[in-house]
């Protein structure tokens, strides 16, 4: 009863809202920490999940999967500078952000955003604008022109992920609910997860999914690049903090268990089922822990973290087997089952595991204004609910809409089969 008050006190002040950023001195440390963090997560689109999905597609493919990556984070950024970053961070209403920062306007070299500057922190969120849209093209890998995968991310943009990060990080409605998201389970993991399961969905399947395998063409490349996404995701979580203290060392520390546990998790399971566990195995274990923390990872200690890479391990190999072979989604890379299921899992369990209550367990507490579990288990599921709601149906909507204009999302018959380095860009990702 309470949640619902909460609730309705938040809508019927959604169009009035405005949020003012309080003023501090510039700390140096702060900012080091912020730059480094934004070198870490532009590090894990470029090259970290570039190598990552380019190795998990057919050698025929591969190039498209690099060229996706390196033209989403090159047209991301020029967007997100242009008028994300507006629609998302200035203050406008609960559900979507103003024009007052269209191109940085007003914002100089001194302004400060808590104690480090605003371009940094536009840059830093730039990042993680760039690596969402980026992370949706594992749905539709080895069919879908170029020509509509840059309109489709492009539009997604802007009327996804900037709304949603409006919503949860710009001081929207579900900031004001107290929903709990420290780095992205909503506004990256369940976003992308869902765009990309639509996606999959509109498409159709690869030709000769599922009965013809698809193995991934060099393993080499994909374990490189999930070291490089290990790595980056420090500052993934970790920068989410936006200082140099304890709260970033701590989410370090429970990402870090996190996706050590999910990969063993996953690990184990193939090893019990198939009798021998598997490279892409482990790795993918080791994702699937990083998108579940994440929601999580400024508000649990180590113990909930060792619980959560444990659920993600399980809960999301069992979702990749479910939606492959028993409802024949042909989600290449698995981008939903692993980002879209983790995001949504970890987003719930950040609802639990935050009580102080749980002994070894144990979290730092729930958000101002929610004083036991069940209302903030509460406010997560509403977050999840909405995000992937919006998600689904704006994502519907945009592939409609480019389909029209590109003359169909999909390459034909022809081009599928020789490849989309060729068909597409001419190119080929190995010289015989």
């Amino acid at each position: 009863m309470i949640l619902l008050v909460k609730f309705s006190l938040v809508v019927l002040g959604l169009l009035s809202f405005g949020a003012n950023a309080e003023q501090a001195t510039l700390n140096g440390a702060n900012t080091a920490w912020v730059l480094t963090s934004s070198a870490l997560v532009l590090f894990m689109t470029l090259p970290g999940l570039a190598l990552f999905y380019g190795g998990l597609v057919r050698s025929k493919n591969v190039l498209s999967i690099l060229m996706q990556c390196f033209s989403i984070a090159a047209i991301g950024s020029v967007l997100w500078l242009v008028i994300g970053y507006s629609l998302a961070f200035d203050s406008g209403n609960g559900f979507i952000g103003g024009l007052d920062k269209v191109l940085l306007a007003g914002i100089g070299r001194d302004d400060l955003v808590g104690d480090i500057p605003e371009p940094l922190f536009m840059l830093f969120q730039m990042t993680f604008a760039v690596i969402t849209p980026a992370l949706i093209i594992g749905g539709f890998a080895e069919r879908m022109k170029f020509s509509a995968v840059l309109l489709f991310c492009a539009a997604w943009l802007l009327l996804v992920y900037a709304p949603i990060t409006h919503w949860v990080w710009g001081g929207g409605w579900l900031a004001q609910l107290g929903l709990y998201d420290y780095a992205g389970g909503t506004v990256v993991h369940i976003t992308a997860g869902v765009a990309a399961l639509v996606s999959a969905k509109m498409l159709g399947p690869r030709k000769g999914f599922p009965n013809t395998a698809m193995l991934p063409h060099n393993m080499t490349m994909t374990v490189t690049g999930a070291g490089m996404l290990w790595v980056g995701w420090f500052g993934f979580n970790g920068g989410s903090a936006l200082a140099a203290n304890g709260d970033a060392a701590m989410a370090i520390i429970v990402t870090h268990i996190s996706a050590s546990m999910g990969a063993i998790t996953w690990a184990a399971i193939e090893w019990k089922k198939f009798g021998k566990p598997s490279a892409l195995g482990i790795v993918t274990g080791m994702v699937a822990g990083l998108g579940t923390i994440t929601p999580a990872s400024g508000y649990v200690g180590p113990g909930g973290a060792l619980i959560i890479g444990l659920s993600a391990g399980f809960v999301c190999f069992y979702s990749t087997v479910y939606i492959k072979q028993k409802l024949k989604i042909d989600d290449s890379l698995d981008v939903f089952p692993v980002h879209g299921v983790g995001g949504i899992l970890g987003t719930i369990l950040a609802g639990i595991f935050s009580s102080t209550e749980l002994g070894v367990f144990s979290g730092y507490g729930f958000a101002d204004g929610n004083e036991t579990m069940a209302e903030q288990f509460g406010v997560q599921v509403i977050g999840v609910v909405a995000t992937f709601g919006y998600t689904a149906v704006v994502s519907w909507i945009l592939f409609k809409i480019v389909a029209h204009f590109t003359n169909g999302l999909r390459v034909d018959i022809e081009q599928e089969v020789t490849g989309l380095d060729i068909s597409q860009h001419e190119e080929s990702g190995y010289s015989l």
